[in-house]
């Protein structure tokens, strides 16, 4: 942060701020419009897409520009960014394309159309930072790959539940300490909830009814720990995790002994647990010298250690990763390599041959992470492909969905992109395991 603030003062200084692209004007989209118009020194809102133009005009004038551009043409775009005027475009491609945008911040939380826009970010060479669980706990991945080829980051933003754990977890590695979980603080999970009885919730809080029946349901939770797990390369201890209720999120230590989260780091979340939100990480360390002097600080007798952070602010920290990716080409969240696990679709109540599942949030299923090799064993169906799915055959609630259950949409993105995820992994394992034979 504080090498971050510097660099981009001095960018500041010499005229030349990072100029960042806002690829949706939805509920966060607008937040972090007016976050970026604050103003942030060394970074610069240059334009939004909007699948209907007036929600990124919205966006600009909530957050107290001038009148922005409406346009469809290149130049146009180029000129407006030139002027310093705002601008709006409802095709993402136009700022994927356009020569004076440096980073995009992905934030419409679909898969198919992000997956479009974000493939065609990266080839054109731009940074692209997610604030999309739902894109990148299905095929982020692979999306690495193509990024890593391109010599572009993507990353997951700082300040959701992921970035905020992936910082705790590089913490705990920078003080010495071996991390051995991470994961979120959640209030509240009932894989039951549906868009009717979130509609209210919704309504009051001005957000999208389906993203907050996500919330609820337990498959954006999923998702972020997915991330969190495809970032550090910690498991699931089982589908769904163990969520175990707690007062305080310090309580986590009195349900994990040391030995099994050393044999296998883990995923999970504490449920109802103060201080209510944020992430959480726990460090291991035997050393006795270190833990006399932890014990002193107020951190416990170890050898488990509970890090936590009591707050998420997505919209406010995501100028720090657009910073990290372009000044330092540095990830707030990205994958290792492999995805090492997935979130599997569920019925959420009983289903019938030829339904069409209505995808995340909504009334049909709802998304449960388990480990990517268990998911890839059982031929389990994503939730992040869920939508639009035709099913063949009845499903009982609460049963996993596989490939086989269901007829997916014709030539998505999203199904040819997970498909080649699935082969490519495949093979660089194959080739490993012949080198390491060989070596023997």
């Amino acid at each position: 942060m504080m090498i971050l603030d510097t660099a981009l003062e001095k960018r500041a200084a010499a005229g030349r701020p990072v100029r960042v692209g806002l690829v949706g004007a939805g509920f966060m989209g607008r937040a972090i419009a007016q976050q970026f118009l604050t103003p942030l020194p060394g970074l610069r809102l240059v334009a939004i897409a909007a699948r209907r133009a007036a929600d990124g005009q919205r966006a600009w004038l909530e957050a107290g520009a001038q009148e922005p551009l409406v346009t469809d043409q290149a130049g146009e775009l180029e000129q407006a960014i030139a002027q310093g005027r705002p601008a709006v475009v409802e095709d993402p491609r136009m700022l994927c394309e356009a020569e004076a945008i440096d980073v995009l911040v992905e934030v419409t939380g679909h898969v198919e159309q992000s997956a479009q826009t974000v493939l065609h970010a990266i080839q054109f060479g731009k940074h692209v930072v997610l604030m999309n669980a739902e894109l990148d706990a299905t095929i982020g991945p692979i999306l690495k790959v193509y990024a890593e080829r391109a010599g572009v980051v993507l990353t997951n933003t700082d300040g959701d539940e992921p970035g905020v754990a992936m910082n705790l977890f590089r913490f705990v590695k920078c003080i010495g300490l071996k991390p051995v979980m991470a994961g979120n603080i959640k209030g509240f999970y009932d894989p039951r909830r549906n868009p009717d009885t979130q509609r209210g919730f919704a309504e009051q809080t001005k957000q999208n009814v389906n993203m907050v029946t996500s919330f609820a349901d337990g498959t954006k939770l999923s998702m972020e720990t997915t991330i969190v797990a495809n970032a550090t390369g910690l498991r699931a201890g089982r589908r769904g995790m163990f969520g175990h209720r707690c007062a305080h999120v310090k309580d986590v230590l009195r349900h994990f002994t040391p030995e099994q989260l050393l044999e296998q780091g883990l995923v999970d979340f504490v449920l109802g647990a103060e201080p209510g939100s944020g992430a959480f990480v726990v460090g291991y360390g035997d050393q006795p010298g270190k833990a006399h002097y932890l014990n002193y600080f107020k951190m416990g007798a170890g050898p488990l250690y509970v890090f936590y952070t009591p707050f998420h602010l997505p919209h406010l920290e995501v100028a720090i990763t657009v910073g990290r990716a372009a000044l330092f080409q540095d990830a707030a969240v990205t994958p290792l390599g492999a995805p090492v696990c997935d979130v599997v679709t569920i019925a959420k109540r009983p289903l019938r041959s030829g339904e069409i599942l209505d995808g995340i949030g909504g009334f049909t299923c709802y998304g449960m992470i388990d480990n990517a090799e268990t998911a890839a064993r059982e031929n389990l169906l994503p939730m992040g492909l869920s939508g639009g799915c035709r099913l063949r055959r009845d499903i009982l609630q609460d049963q996993p969905l596989t490939y086989a259950d269901v007829d997916l949409p014709p030539n998505r993105l999203c199904d040819q992109l997970r498909e080649e995820q699935t082969a490519y992994f495949a093979q660089l394992e194959r080739k490993t395991s012949r080198l390491v034979g060989a070596a023997q």
